[in-house]
C-alpha cells in the first residue's frame, strides 16, 4: 500500500543549501508548515548525522502553526570538486487523539500512517565579489570603532606634545647653555685653585702678614664657586626630569 502525501509544507521543498566558507557552522533553516486541522507529529532525519546538528529534530506542530528547523553543517574541509551526497528526510504523521507519549506513537505507528519528504544538500562557496564585498563590510563594521578608539587615545597625546615643542626646544638650548656654563665653571675653579695654591706658597714662603686674609678669601672663593655649581647642578637635574615626563 503506496504511503499517503505530505501534509506537511516544506520550506524549502527540495533542497538545503549551505553557503561557505565552512571553517565555522553553517546553518540553514527548514520551515515546517501544518495547513491541517490536525496535530502533526514530526521527525528530521539525516544519512549523516555526525555531520549535522538538528534543532528541533522532533516535535508536534499545531493546526495552523509553523516550526523553523535549524540545521548545523559542522565545519569541514571543503572540496569543490566533490559533491555532496547528504540528504535528509521529514518524516510525519497524524498524531492521535489524546496522545500523551510521542515516542510509543512514533514505534506503534504504521508503515501506512507515515509520511516523508525526502531533502538534498547542496554546498555553496560565495563568489569573489562577495567575498571582497562580505571582507570591506567586516572591516567597515568592525575597524571603524578600534579606529576611532585610536584616534581618540593619541589625540591628547599628539597635541600636548605639539603644544610643548616650543618649551621643549627652549628647555634644551637652556640645558646645553647650562652644560656650557657648568664645564666653564669647572674650568674657572680649577685655574682659581691653581692660583691660590701658588699664592699659598708664596705666602708661606715670604712669611707675609697677609696670609690668612688671603686664604679665607680663597676658602670663599672656592665656597662660592661650589654653590654656584651645585645649583646649576641642581637646576639641571629638574629640568632633565620636566623633559623625561613631557616625554612620556
Amino acid at each position: 500500500m503506496a504511503r499517503p502525501e505530505q501534509v506537511l509544507v516544506l520550506e524549502p521543498q527540495h533542497e538545503l543549501k549551505f553557503r561557505g566558507p565552512f571553517t565555522d557552522v553553517v546553518t540553514a533553516t527548514l520551515k515546517l508548515t501544518n495547513p491541517t486541522d490536525r496535530n502533526v507529529c514530526f521527525k528530521v532525519k539525516t544519512t549523516a548525522p555526525r555531520r549535522y546538528c538538528v534543532r528541533p529534530n522532533s516535535g508536534v506542530i499545531d493546526p495552523g502553526n509553523s516550526v523553523n528547523v535549524s540545521v548545523m553543517l559542522q565545519p569541514f574541509d571543503y572540496d569543490p570538486n566533490e559533491k555532496s551526497k547528504h540528504k535528509f528526510m521529514v518524516q510525519s504523521m497524524l498524531a492521535p487523539y489524546g496522545m500523551t507519549d510521542m515516542e510509543g506513537v512514533w514505534k506503534e505507528a504504521k508503515p501506512e500512517e507515515l509520511m516523508d519528504s525526502k531533502l538534498r544538500c547542496a554546498f555553496e562557496m560565495p563568489l569573489e565579489n562577495d567575498k571582497t564585498h562580505e571582507s570591506e563590510t567586516n572591516q567597515t563594521e568592525y575597524s571603524s570603532p578600534s579606529s576611532v578608539k585610536s584616534e581618540l587615545s593619541t589625540l591628547p597625546k599628539s597635541a600636548s606634545a605639539s603644544l610643548d615643542d616650543g618649551e621643549v626646544k627652549k628647555i634644551m638650548e637652556e640645558c646645553k647653555r647650562l652644560q656650557m656654563e657648568v664645564h666653564r665653571l669647572r674650568e674657572e675653579n680649577k685655574q682659581i685653585r691653581e692660583d691660590d695654591g701658588l699664592r699659598k706658597r708664596k705666602v708661606t714662603s715670604l712669611g707675609s702678614p697677609h696670609s690668612s686674609s688671603a686664604m679665607a678669601t680663597s676658602v670663599m672663593r672656592d665656597e662660592g664657586l661650589s654653590t654656584r655649581i651645585l645649583a646649576l647642578c641642581v637646576l639641571f637635574f629638574v629640568i632633565g626630569v620636566i623633559i623625561g615626563k613631557l616625554a612620556l
